[in-house]
């Protein structure tokens, strides 16, 4: 009979096995979830869905002026 820490190398969650990190994983249920909602609350949780955050390159050592982003525009 195997160990539990032996078997436990063996399993593999599934979002691991196809590919995705655990936050994909988490973000593409939280979306479903969020589009399962009824109104008001369905419209209420897809606008607190949006991230915003910047970004800066660097150069020189210091950094230069900071890019307002949302997840939509990262790419």
């Amino acid at each position: 009979m195997a160990s539990p820490a032996a078997a436990s190398g063996l399993a593999v969650p599934f979002w691991r096995s196809a590919g995705m990190t655990y936050i994909t994983y988490s973000n593409i249920c939280a979306r479903l979830v969020r589009n399962c909602l009824k109104e008001p609350h369905r419209s209420e949780a897809l606008a607190r869905e949006k991230v915003h955050f910047t970004v800066s390159k660097w150069g020189e050592g210091k950094p230069n002026k900071p890019i307002a982003m949302t997840e939509k525009t990262k790419n």
